[in-house]
């Protein structure tokens, strides 16, 4: 990979937006709106990140690959932190997101009242649990198409 010494803003949340999130790999952590801020200095290079739910276990698999691709990319110092100075809600996440999300069966967040099965949009869908595999995620079952899915929680 080229060295890019010259990186501006732009160039670093380009980078950022081709990396998957961990727990669901569909959606970059900018397309999940965790990117909170990117600061471009002539000798490194800052990252805030917002945690989607306090205790994230995403959070150091998160902050190693930012660190690590934007060093290799740009050949400077990278520094990532972490902040609660603005709550991350559902409503970061993209246009683009949310349509990866439902492409991967993943209902986007929505209210419970406006859920929708991903698999075939009915509405007729109950909740399963509000416990899924991960934080951030619910289990939801279509009785139109009998399919069940997972859902982003609505934050």
């Amino acid at each position: 990979m080229v060295i890019d010494t010259g990186a501006a803003e732009g160039d670093v949340r380009g980078v950022l937006a081709t990396l998957p999130d961990p727990e669901i790999p569909v959606l970059s952590v900018v397309d999940l709106g965790i990117v909170h801020r990117v600061v471009v200095r002539e000798d490194r290079i800052d990252v805030v990140i917002l945690p989607t739910f306090v205790g994230c276990p995403a959070l150091d698999v998160i902050r190693a690959t930012i660190t690590e691709r934007l060093e290799v990319r740009f050949g400077r110092e990278v520094r990532v932190e972490t902040t609660f100075e603005v709550p991350w809600t559902s409503d970061r996440i993209t246009p683009a997101g949310r349509t990866a999300l439902r492409d991967a069966g993943i209902a986007p967040p929505a209210d419970p009242s406006d859920m929708r099965c991903p698999m075939c949009e009915s509405p007729n869908v109950v909740m399963d649990s509000a416990f899924g595999p991960t934080q951030c995620r619910s289990l939801f079952y279509c009785r139109s198409c009998r399919q069940p899915f997972e859902a982003l929680k609505s934050v």
